[in-house]
């Protein structure tokens, strides 16, 4: 978990530095989720929600990331990064069954959800960060 991160901190941080006011401009969507589950439902919620972003991201040509990560010291503090092509791509995943099943299960296990939309700093350079990471072999 601990590479995972560190690999996205040093992407963000390489964006940063990049830093030109003429490629500020996503025309997509942008946001980072945040939020508290219940710990009872800790493990079944991280499951559904494992589960939808991977379909999210196979199956659907608009949803750039659905990058789900929790809190080292608190786990049940769950982010999500996601990063839509376009407003339309965001309309319909939310019409998804894949999301629609994800939503209705874990109604109950959300305590807290506040969305928070973010413009991109450097848009030309976001296409690189996710592309640089290697998963090591099984």
């Amino acid at each position: 978990m601990k590479s995972w991160i560190s690999v996205i901190l040093l992407g963000l941080m390489l964006a940063i530095s990049h830093v030109q006011a003429s490629a500020a401009g996503y025309p997509g969507i942008i946001r980072i989720a945040e939020l508290d589950i219940d710990p009872q439902h800790l493990d079944e919620y991280l499951a559904l929600l494992t589960e939808e972003a991977e379909a999210s991201v196979r199956l659907e040509p608009g949803v750039i990331a659905i990058f789900p990560m929790v809190q080292e010291q608190n786990p049940t503090a769950v982010r999500i990064l996601e990063i839509y092509a376009s407003q339309q791509a965001y309309e319909s995943h939310l019409k998804t069954a894949h999301f629609l099943k994800y939503k209705k299960a874990t109604l109950h296990m959300v305590q807290t959800l506040r969305l928070i939309d973010m413009q991109a700093i450097d848009a030309r350079t976001m296409a690189t960060l996710f592309s640089k990471m290697a998963m090591p072999a099984d």
